[in-house]
């Protein structure tokens, strides 16, 4: 049954995962299909690769404009067979038909160079409903409340949509989740955790308005951030809880956004340890992240993970100019050998770690490493005219546009993790969001000072705070 949604246009109820039927109030049509060959609607677990024999008879009507690389099976395989080259298998063939654009479930029309187009008014109809009821069985993500408000509200945003009618529904979600001792939690009543306040600041900086920002206990989440402050240098995710990079970046993020003074609370339990601001020993401990293999990973001595390095980058670059930051704490050479092993082809999209499978939502993660990088390596460019760097391009742009577009796209709305996932608002965001890196080339600017600032803001936080800066009428 339809539902009118917050934007008072009917939506379908949402759907999700466990649900095997798509609804039938959903057209998958684009506007000009003849009405003779418009599709039913149908199960999801129809979405799979085609039978041989209709693949094989499909062949002929490849877009001439796929390149061999995205459509033809590595030429260099190894020949030991192990669950992994299964799975990496598996995956390639499920992904051929979709780089190809002879899976029935396309839509098309194809461009010029075989890519199918971005649906965006079945992706912004999906996100749309994931901001609507939820069946019973997800009550088991109540702790992830402010990051399914968040990626939602980015997807949206991403997809050109005014987000600021949502200000009331979440100010009204958001306002029993911060606690009095500072930050937020995942849901009502529950501890704070800088994962969720991070979700929750960024949702309502989306909404904008001066009530959203007035909600947020500044001075509170000061003391709060102060806490999680470690002898060694970094950050937990909570008070008791674990210390990796993700704590950091969160961290350097909300004490940006919210423009909070560096200086570390009084009672800040590493001020015992020699640590005077929030900064002090940080770039060395996300040093020390960096693996034997190039990657970062979440702590000293484990994986190196995508999401990591991307969180490590990007917290380094917070800390000051990525071509001072990142050149001092992490062997570059190494980490672009990393990265750039983590795009396959034929796919064209990105794995998390070594020996895995492309996931649409790497497309931000690692995807998101590549401008952080690309500013290190050219430098501060002069705001009225950067230069056209002579680097090119550090990775794909053209395999991962094709992975997105072809094998991430769900039929029916949504974006997904690869060909036979179900979509969901988590990889909507984030492959939209690796989507919208491929249209740009990435690079910092010399801002000028704001007034009383001792420092000029950085790229790609809000600004690198002066230590000098307190909190008096700020609360």
């Amino acid at each position: 049954m339809p539902v009118t949604s917050a934007t008072g246009k009917q939506r379908r109820k949402v759907r999700f995962a466990s649900t095997s039927q798509i609804s039938a109030g959903k057209s998958s049509i684009t506007p000009n299909q003849p009405a003779q060959s418009r599709p039913s609607s149908t199960t999801l677990s129809q979405d799979h690769t085609q039978p041989k024999q209709q693949s094989r008879m499909s062949e002929t009507h490849v877009h001439p404009a796929v390149p061999a690389l995205f459509k033809e099976l590595p030429i260099i395989q190894d020949a030991l067979t192990t669950e992994t080259t299964n799975l990496q298998e598996e995956t390639v063939n499920k992904c051929l038909p979709f780089l190809k654009g002879i899976h029935s479930s396309q839509k098309g029309p194809f461009n010029q160079f075989g890519v199918p187009p971005l649906n965006r008014d079945d992706h912004i109809a999906y996100l749309y409903d994931s901001l609507e009821d939820y069946p019973g069985s997800f009550v088991a993500l109540d702790a992830s409340r402010p990051w399914m408000v968040y990626w939602a509200l980015a997807g949206l945003t991403l997809l050109g949509e005014d987000v600021s009618q949502f200000r009331d529904r979440v100010i009204t979600s958001f306002r029993p989740m911060q606690n009095s001792t500072g930050g937020f939690g995942g849901g009502h009543g529950q501890l704070s955790h800088c994962a969720p306040s991070y979700a929750a600041v960024l949702s309502l900086a989306m909404v904008g308005g001066e009530e959203a920002f007035q909600l947020i206990d500044r001075k509170a989440m000061w003391r709060w951030l102060g806490r999680l402050k470690q002898p060694d240098g970094g950050f937990r995710v909570s008070e008791g809880g674990e210390e990796d990079v993700r704590g950091a970046y969160c961290a350097m993020v909300l004490l940006s956004l919210l423009d909070l003074p560096l200086t570390l609370p009084p009672d800040a339990e590493a001020r015992k340890h020699g640590f005077e601001t929030f900064t002090s020993g940080l770039s060395d401990y996300l040093s020390r992240c960096q693996t034997f293999e190039g990657g970062i990973s979440g702590n000293p001595g484990s994986e190196a993970h995508g999401a990591y390095a991307f969180c490590a980058l990007a917290c380094l670059c917070i800390l000051g100019e990525p071509e001072a930051t990142i050149s001092r704490c992490v062997d570059v050479p190494m980490l672009l050998s990393w990265l750039s092993a983590r795009q396959y082809a034929p796919e064209g999209g990105f794995a998390g770690r070594t020996n895995k499978l492309v996931d649409g939502c790497y497309s931000f993660w690692v995807g998101g490493c590549w401008p952080l990088i690309q500013s290190a390596i050219n430098g501060t460019q002069p705001a009225t005219a950067p230069k056209q760097t002579s680097t090119g391009n550090l990775y794909s742009r053209e395999g991962l546009t094709r992975y997105i577009l072809a094998c991430c796209q769900g039929k029916h709305g949504g974006l997904r993790d690869k060909p036979g996932k179900h979509p969901d608002s988590y990889h909507t965001c984030y492959t939209l969001t690796g989507l919208s890196t491929t249209q740009y080339h990435h690079y910092h600017t010399e801002l000028a000072q704001a007034p009383g600032e001792t420092s000029p803001l950085h790229f790609p936080g809000n600004s690198f705070l002066s230590p000098a800066r307190t909190i008096k009428d700020q609360t």
